[in-house]
């Protein structure tokens, strides 16, 4: 059998998104996408990416895409491509048009994947329920990265790998998404700005894209502005190796582009492959799917202020066993979910179709 997928972003056509010597490789994020595609070709299966995939097609074949939105309309109404499965990785202030376009795609794809199915953050009208599945964010690595985790010369401070986004840009759906109850970015702003005040500059370090841009359309809301001056005290440059750099201290400020039930994504769990605790905001289910004893919730404190005298008091010891309580959820079952997501949806939707014979799937 052949499979055509849509990779993430347009980049990654002519087969690139099973490349991983791109350069766009960063932190080998291509790995679920390669091991996807040893998978099948174990089981003699062929797989490439849908710009090789003819719409005129007389030949059966699978096609699925990860969130680019652009092609599957000209596939759909081919009736030798089987319109198997759509993935919304992003949440709905980051890509409102894709989740205004579900009651289409559960018309149009077999399996929807979203990170909940119960319609928090999103409609459900005219929605068919019955082909929404939970996604798992795809991860790269089965347990920590070494020597990042037994890194012994951290600081005691908390690091920040953010670029600098402005939500209201993503118009113009921007009104139906309730932005000040959900996004969570200019949460981040604020809660970086007033620690690192409360520090006095000397407990947080900012690493990330177009900080420094003040006349960028990223940079032209109130809470870059408002804590602009804060955030330039904090702002260390461009971080070229994320591990390398987690690596370098106790703490990573890990707050998700929103609040939403089951959206959890490779923010807290790049921290456990470095060693680092995570500080997450986010999910409101998130110890459904990662042990508390793991990170800390910020939701638990009042302000900025408290949660760093909280964080500055932690022990040696509290410490440890935070981080090899992360080190023990990458070697569990449950971490498994995020590991093989890719072939694990591909295997669920597949099974529950029943339809196609994929060797040992």
């Amino acid at each position: 059998m052949k499979f055509f997928i849509d990779p993430s972003y347009p980049y990654y056509s002519q087969n690139r998104t099973f490349d991983s010597s791109l350069p766009y490789n960063r932190d080998d994020r291509l790995l679920p996408s390669i091991r996807l595609k040893s998978f099948l070709e174990e089981n003699g299966h062929e797989i490439a990416t849908a710009d090789y995939l003819d719409s005129n097609t007389q030949e059966q074949v699978i096609y699925y895409s990860h969130g680019i939105d652009t092609n599957y309309r000209r596939f759909a109404l081919n009736p030798n491509i089987r319109m198997f499965a759509f993935m919304i990785y992003e949440p709905p202030v980051v890509a409102p048009h894709l989740y205004k376009q579900l009651p289409e795609l559960t018309r149009i794809f077999e399996n929807v994947f979203v990170h909940n199915t119960e319609g928090d953050g999103y409609s459900l009208k005219g929605v068919d329920t019955s082909k929404l599945r939970k996604l798992y964010y795809p991860m790269t690595y089965s347990g920590i990265r070494e020597p990042y985790w037994s890194r012994q010369d951290r600081k005691n401070k908390i690091v920040i790998i953010n670029s600098n986004h402005n939500p209201y840009l993503f118009a113009p759906y921007r009104k139906t998404l309730a932005l000040p109850r959900r996004e969570l970015y200019g949460e981040r702003i604020k809660v970086m700005a007033q620690m690192g005040r409360v520090a006095g500059g000397d407990f947080v370090d900012l690493y990330g894209g177009r900080w420094s841009d003040w006349w960028s359309p990223f940079s032209m809301w109130w809470p870059y502005w408002r804590h602009r001056a804060d955030l330039m005290k904090v702002y260390r440059g461009f971080a070229p190796s994320k591990f390398e750099t987690l690596s370098s201290y106790d703490f990573c400020l890990c707050f998700e582009n929103m609040r939403m039930e089951g959206y959890v994504t490779e923010k807290m769990i790049d921290c456990f492959y470095a060693g680092t605790i995570p500080v997450y905001l986010g999910a409101p289910d998130i110890e459904k799917y990662i042990p508390s004893q793991a990170f800390v919730d910020f939701g638990r404190f009042h302000n900025s202020e408290e949660a760093y005298h909280y964080l500055a008091s932690l022990s040696v010891g509290e410490k440890q066993l935070m981080r090899e309580a992360g080190r023990d959820f990458l070697q569990s079952e449950a971490f498994k979910l995020f590991y093989d997501a890719l072939i694990r949806e591909l295997d669920i939707g597949l099974r529950i179709q029943k339809n196609v014979n994929l060797g040992c799937l």
